[in-house]
C-alpha cells in the first residue's frame, strides 16, 4: 500500500487507535484535528482530547478550532495537499467545501452497518435493541447524517454478555484494520462506495443520564439490556428511601411458573429482584459515598431482607 498525505479528524479515545493503525502503516498525518481541551476532573482543569493526547505523543501536528465555517480554516485545510480525510467521532459537521478538497474523499468509521442505526449513540442503541450483530461501516461522507455510500463494511455479533464499553473497545479495533483496506482499495481503484440501502434506516440519538433509571416493571432481559447498553456511561440507577444507587452488573434469573411477586420485591438473599417478568439478580450496587460491594452485602448493608421492596 502507497503512503497517502491524510488529515486525521477524532476526538475521543475510539478514534486512537484509528490514529496509530495510520501512522504505523506509514500513511503520513498532515494534521490532526480535535476537539478544544474540556475541563475535566476534580479541579475542571482543561484536559486535552485523547486523540490530542497520542497525536502529541506520535509528534504530529495537532489543531482543535471550534469551528470549520471560517474561510481562513478552510484555507488551511486545502492547503494540506491530502489525498483523504479520515473521521472517526470527531464532533464538528464538517462544511460542504470540505468534503470536496480530498481527491479520495473524507471516510468516516462509523459503529454500525449502515443504514441501521445512524447517529450518536449505534454502539449502545444496537444493545438496547437486542440486535444479533453490528459491525463497522467506512463511509464517504456527504451533508446528511450519516447517509453517504459506504466504501467497506464488517459485521461482529453481539455477545449474549458483552457491554458497550467492551463492544466499544472491539469496534474500534476493527475500525481501525478496516479504514487501511478502505484506503487501499480506494486509491488502486478495487474498492468504489455504493449507495446505503434505503431500508431498514434506524436512528441512535446521544445518550440521556435519565436513560440509566432502573424501572422494575420492566422484563428482565430487557434490564440487562439497558444494564449492558449504558456500562460504562451513564450507568445505571435505582432507588431505596431517599438514596439512589449505583446497579453495576446483574444477571437475568429465570423464574418457576406460579404466583408473580411485584416488581421490585426481593426474592432471596443472593439479591434477585422481581421484574414484570423474570427476575434480575444484583451482582454489584454501589451506595452513595461507599465502595461497590455485592448484593448479598448490599442487603445487609441496607437491612433489607426478603419481601422487602426496592424502587
Amino acid at each position: 500500500m502507497a503512503p497517502l498525505d491524510l488529515a486525521f479528524m477524532g476526538t475521543p479515545g475510539f478514534a486512537v487507535p484509528t490514529l496509530e493503525s495510520l501512522v504505523d502503516a506509514g500513511h503520513v498525518i498532515r494534521r490532526v484535528y480535535t476537539q478544544p481541551p474540556r475541563p475535566a476532573g476534580r479541579g475542571q482543569q482543561p484536559r486535552p482530547s485523547p486523540v490530542q493526547q497520542a497525536a502529541e505523543r506520535l509528534g504530529l501536528p495537532v489543531a482543535h478550532p471550534e469551528t470549520l465555517k471560517s474561510e481562513e480554516e478552510l484555507a488551511r485545510f486545502r492547503n494540506l495537499g491530502i489525498d483523504a480525510a479520515v473521521v472517526v467521532a470527531y464532533g464538528l459537521i464538517l462544511p460542504q467545501p470540505y468534503l470536496e478538497v480530498p481527491k479520495l474523499g473524507c471516510l468516516n468509521i462509523h459503529a454500525s452497518l449502515l443504514p441501521r442505526w445512524r447517529g450518536a449513540a449505534p454502539i449502545q442503541r444496537a444493545i438496547l435493541a437486542g440486535d444479533a450483530e453490528t459491525g463497522i461501516s467506512i463511509m464517504r461522507m456527504e451533508p446528511g447524517l450519516d447517509t453517504g455510500p459506504v466504501v467497506l463494511a464488517e459485521p461482529v455479533p453481539i455477545g449474549h454478555r458483552i457491554t458497550a464499553g467492551d463492544l466499544h473497545d472491539q469496534l474500534a479495533q476493527l475500525g481501525a484494520r478496516l479504514i487501511l483496506e478502505a484506503l487501499d482499495g480506494l486509491d488502486g481503484g478495487t474498492l468504489h462506495a455504493r449507495p446505503q440501502g434505503k431500508e431498514g434506516v434506524t436512528y441512535a440519538p446521544k445518550l440521556e443520564k435519565a436513560e440509566g433509571f432502573v424501572d422494575w416493571s420492566a422484563d428482565a432481559p430487557a434490564i440487562d439490556r439497558q444494564l449492558r447498553a449504558l456500562t460504562p456511561w451513564p450507568g445505571c440507577f435505582f432507588s431505596h428511601g431517599e438514596e439512589r444507587l449505583k446497579l453495576l452488573a446483574a444477571q437475568p434469573i429465570p423464574l418457576p411458573e406460579g404466583p408473580k411477586a411485584a416488581p421490585g420485591t426481593i426474592l432471596d438473599r443472593e439479591a434477585t429482584i422481581a421484574c414484570g417478568s423474570g427476575a434480575l439478580r444484583l451482582a454489584r450496587v454501589q451506595r452513595p459515598g461507599r465502595k461497590p460491594v455485592s448484593g448479598e452485602e448490599f442487603l445487609r448493608g441496607a437491612r433489607l431482607a426478603p419481601g422487602d421492596r426496592i424502587g
